[in-house]
C-alpha cells in the first residue's frame, strides 16, 4: 500500500518556505494596528488554490525550486522588465564561470537587433545563492539606455554554460500624461454610469449614442471628459448578471450598450423593422423607457432579437458576398484575435445551454466536456455553430465601432482626455475570461478584503484571483492584453483597487473572509506594463488607492506617473478637511463616487437611514453614533467652505455651522467649487450630484438587499444641461479650475 500522505503540520517548515516563494505573506497589520499572523492552515489552503501539491516533502521541495523567481535554475528567469534610464537585467551566473565571456543580444519588437559581450566577473554583484550543491551569483547586466520601450526578447550566451532567452519588456519611465496636464493644466469632467442615461430614443438603458451626447453637452459646458464605470462584457444569455464589476470578460464590451437604432444592418432589415413595429414590442419598449430602474431582462428581450435580425441581413448582404463592410468585420476579428474568438464562442455556448438545458449562465454550469475551451466538444461546437459564434463576434464589432465613435468625437472636440474609463479589479468566476485561461485563474479562492471598521467580518467578492507565478511564466502577456483592451478607446483609465497590483486578499474556498491571507504580486513589473500600454494607447492612468494603502503603493504610483484617487469626504486631516491647495497635483479628485452616497444622500444622512433599514448596524446605538459623527463632519465641511470664502461664517448666518443646514443647489455648488479649486489635475462631478439626486448607485456589501446598478437618471442629458442650476454649477467649476 502507498504510504499515508504527511500532514500539513509535519511538513510545516517546507510549506512555510513554499508559501514565501509563491508570494504568500506571513502577517499583516489590522485596521486596529494589531499584527495578525497568517496561520499554517490558511497558507496551505492558498497554496492548494494555486494548484500546489502538498503530499510529501519531495513534491514541496521541487515546487520551491521552481517557484523562487529570483533564483531560477538557468541564466534568466521567465521574463525581464526594465525601465528607461535603468536598463539593468538580472542574470544568474555559476560562480565557477566568473571568467566566462557573456554575449548578449536583444531582438527588438520590430526585428532590429542590439548586442554586445562582457566578462561575467565585471558585472555588478547583487547576491548569491546555492542550488543543488552549486553556487550562483546574481549579477546586473547593463543594456543600452536607448533601447526603445516595447516587448522584446533577450538572448544570453554564457561561455561554458550555454544559451538562454526570455522576453524583455522595456517600459517608459512614467505613464502617459496628456500635454495639457503635463503643462500644469487643470481639467474637470462629469462621471456617469452609462446604463443610467435617459433619452427619447434609447431602449430603456443608456447606450453609446447617449454617451456621445453627454460628452458633447459636457464639453460645451466646459468639461474636458466624461468618466464611466467599466464597459466590460457581461452575460447576454443572463441579463440578471449586470454588475459592471463582476464581468464575464474584460477583453470585450457590454453589448447592451449598443444603440440599435444606429446599426446600419438593423435599419436596412425588413425583419428587424417588422419585429420593432408590432404592438407588443412597442408597448414593452415604452414600458422599459419609462421605468425608474433598468429592466435588464426586458431590455435584452427587445435588443437581441432585433440585433440578430440585423446580423442575418449582414450575413446575406455582406459576409456571403464579401463586401467592404464584411472586410471591416473580418479585419476587426483579426485585430482582436484569440481573446475575441473565445469570448464569442463562450457567449454562443452559454446561450445554447441556457436554451437547451435551462442551465444557469457560466461555464461551470455547462456539461463537463465543454468546460475546456480547447477540448474536442468545444471545437466541434465551434464548427457546427459558426453562425451563432459569428453573431456574438458581430455584436462586439458593433459595440467597438460605436464606442470608437465616442473617442473620435472627443478628439474632434479637442478634448485631451475625452473618455475616462474604468478597469475592474477582477471578473465573474463563471465568465468567459476565466474559461478562456484556466491556468491563470485560481478557482479555489476569491479576492476580498480583511476586516475593517465597516466590515468586521472581512469581505469576499467572489472574484477569482490570478496566479502571480503564472503571470510571470506568461511574461505578463494576459495582463497586458487586458489593460490594452480597456485603454483602446479611453484618454484616461482608472485602475479599480490599484492595491491589487501589489497584494490581494485571498479567501480560500470554504473559508471565512477573516481567515484569508495576502498574496503578493510583482508591483513594479505590472506597473511597467501599465506604463508601456499607457504610452501606446495615449492613455493617462489613475489608481484607485482608497482604504488601507500600503507604503509600497504610495511610493510606486508617483514613481510610475500614475495619478492618485482622492475623495473629498475622505480627505480629512487632524480633525479638518484638507484645504484645496494641499491636494497633490497628480490626482483625480471627486466629492463622492459610485460606491458612496450621493452628495444629497450624504448631507441628509439618507445613507445612514438605508444602512439602518437594511439592518447593517449591530444595534440602534451604532446608527446614533454614525449620525453624530456625520453632524460633526458636516460642521467641519462648512468650516472648510468658510475658510475658502464659499459659505458664510456662523456669525453671518446662525444656521450655517449647524447640522440642520439644509441641502441645496447652492450648497452643492459651494462644495464642488471647493473641489474645483483643489490642486488635483483632474476633478469629476457625479451626474447625479449635478441635479441633486439622493438615492445611491450602489451600496457595497449588498446584493438582493438593495437594487444596485439599476437606478436611472430621471432626466435626459439635454434636459440636465438646460437647467439653470446645472449651468451655474458648470460655470462655477470651470472658473474654479483656472484660479
Amino acid at each position: 500500500m502507498p504510504p499515508e500522505p504527511a500532514s500539513d503540520l509535519e511538513l510545516a517548515p517546507l510549506i512555510e518556505r513554499l508559501a514565501r516563494a509563491r508570494g504568500i505573506g506571513d502577517a499583516y497589520h489590522s485596521y486596529k494596528g494589531e499584527l495578525k499572523q497568517f496561520s499554517l492552515e490558511t497558507k496551505a489552503a492558498i497554496l492548494r488554490a494555486m494548484h500546489c501539491r502538498l503530499g510529501d516533502a519531495a513534491q514541496i521541495e521541487a515546487q520551491i525550486a521552481e517557484s523562487e523567481a529570483l533564483h531560477p535554475s538557468g541564466l534568466l528567469g521567465d521574463v525581464a522588465v526594465s525601465r528607461v534610464g535603468a536598463r539593468n537585467v538580472r542574470v544568474n551566473t555559476p560562480a565557477i564561470d566568473q571568467n566566462a565571456l557573456l554575449r548578449w543580444r536583444v531582438v527588438l519588437e520590430q526585428g532590429a537587433e542590439r548586442g554586445g559581450e562582457v566578462r561575467a566577473w565585471s558585472l555588478p554583484e547583487r547576491g548569491s545563492y546555492q542550488r543543488e550543491g552549486r553556487w550562483y551569483m546574481l549579477r546586473d547586466l547593463p543594456l543600452p539606455e536607448d533601447l526603445p520601450p516595447g516587448y522584446h526578447r533577450l538572448e544570453i550566451d554564457l561561455e561554458f554554460s550555454g544559451r538562454e532567452s526570455c522576453p524583455l519588456i522595456v517600459a517608459p519611465d512614467r505613464a502617459h500624461e496628456p500635454a495639457e496636464l503635463a503643462a500644469s493644466g487643470k481639467v474637470w469632467g462629469v462621471a456617469a454610469q452609462i446604463y443610467t442615461l435617459r433619452s427619447d430614443d434609447n431602449w430603456g438603458i443608456g447606450d453609446f449614442t447617449d454617451l456621445a451626447e453627454l460628452l458633447r453637452l459636457a464639453a460645451a459646458a466646459g468639461a474636458g471628459f466624461v468618466g464611466v464605470s467599466p464597459l466590460h462584457a457581461l452575460f447576454p444569455s443572463d441579463p440578471s448578471l449586470y454588475s459592471p464589476y463582476s464581468a464575464s470578460s474584460r477583453h470585450a464590451l457590454n453589448v447592451m450598450f449598443i444603440d440599435v437604432n444606429a446599426v446600419p444592418d438593423v435599419r436596412a432589415s425588413e425583419r428587424a423593422r417588422a419585429l420593432a413595429e408590432t404592438r407588443v414590442f412597442k408597448a414593452k419598449l415604452a414600458q422599459v423607457r419609462a421605468a425608474s430602474q433598468v429592466d435588464y431582462a426586458g431590455v435584452a428581450a427587445l435588443k437581441l432579437p432585433v440585433l440578430e435580425a440585423g446580423y442575418r441581413l449582414f450575413r446575406e448582404v455582406h459576409l456571403d458576398t464579401h463586401t467592404p463592410r464584411a472586410s471591416q468585420f473580418r479585419d476587426f476579428l483579426a485585430e482582436h484575435g484569440e481573446p475575441l474568438r473565445l469570448h464569442a464562442l463562450f457567449d454562443a455556448l452559454d446561450r445554447h445551454f441556457r436554451k437547451t438545458l435551462g442551465s444557469n449562465a457560466g461555464w461551470q454550469n455547462w456539461p463537463k466536456e465543454y468546460r475546456d475551451p480547447r477540448g474536442d466538444a468545444v471545437q466541434r461546437f465551434a464548427r457546427e455553430h459558426t453562425d451563432d459564434v459569428d453573431f456574438f463576434a458581430y455584436l462586439q464589432w458593433l459595440a467597438a465601432d460605436q464606442l470608437g465613435a465616442v473617442r473620435r468625437l472627443a478628439r474632434e472636440l479637442g478634448l485631451g482626455v475625452g473618455l475616462y474609463g474604468d478597469y475592474a479589479v477582477g471578473v465573474n468566476a463563471s465568465g468567459s475570461e476565466t474559461w478562456s485561461d484556466q491556468t491563470l485563474y485560481c478557482m479555489g479562492a476569491a479576492i476580498g478584503a480583511p476586516p475593517d471598521p465597516l466590515g468586521v467580518a472581512g469581505q469576499e467578492w467572489g472574484i477569482p484571483p490570478q496566479d502571480p507565478r503564472q503571470l510571470r511564466r506568461t511574461a505578463y502577456a494576459p495582463f497586458a492584453a487586458l489593460v490594452r483592451a480597456s485603454m483602446r478607446n479611453c484618454g484616461a483609465l482608472r485602475l479599480d483597487h490599484v492595491m491589487a497590483l501589489f497584494r490581494q486578499w485571498w479567501v480560500p474556498r470554504g473559508y471565512k473572509s477573516v481567515d484569508g491571507g495576502y498574496v503578493h504580486y510583482p508591483l513594479e513589473d505590472l506597473l511597467g506594463v501599465v506604463a508601456l500600454e499607457s504610452h501606446r494607447n495615449h492613455c493617462l492612468v489613475v489608481g484607485e488607492d482608497l482604504g488601507v494603502v500600503p507604503d509600497e503603493i504610495r511610493r510606486a504610483l508617483p514613481q510610475f506617473g500614475v495619478y492618485h484617487y482622492k475623495v473629498v469626504m475622505f480627505e480629512q486631516r487632524e480633525g479638518e478637511f484638507v484645504a484645496p491647495s494641499d491636494y497633490v497635483r497628480p490626482a483625480l479628485a471627486t466629492v463622492t463616487t459610485h460606491d458612496l452616497p450621493t452628495l444629497n444622500g450624504w448631507w441628509t444622512g439618507h445613507d445612514i437611514d438605508l444602512w439602518q433599514k437594511l439592518g447593517f448596524y449591530a444595534d440602534e446605538s451604532v446608527g446614533m453614533a454614525a449620525r453624530a459623527e456625520r453632524d460633526r463632519e458636516k460642521q467641519r465641511l462648512l468650516r472648510a467652505l468658510n475658510r475658502e470664502g464659499l459659505w458664510p461664517a456662523a456669525s453671518d448666518d446662525a444656521s450655517a455651522s449647524q447640522p440642520s443646514t439644509p441641502y441645496s443647489a447652492e450648497l452643492s455648488r459651494a462644495i464642488h467649487v471647493y473641489l474645483g479649486r483643489s490642486n488635483a489635475a483632474l476633478v469629476t462631478v457625479q451626474l447625479e450630484d449635478m441635479i441633486g439626486m439622493r438615492e445611491p448607485v450602489n451600496i457595497p456589501g449588498t446584493s438582493s438587499e438593495y437594487s444596485n446598478w439599476t437606478r436611472r437618471i430621471p432626466l435626459s442629458a439635454r434636459e440636465i444641461f438646460a437647467r439653470d442650476d446645472v449651468r451655474a454649477l458648470a460655470s462655477a467649476i470651470s472658473a474654479s479650475r483656472i484660479m
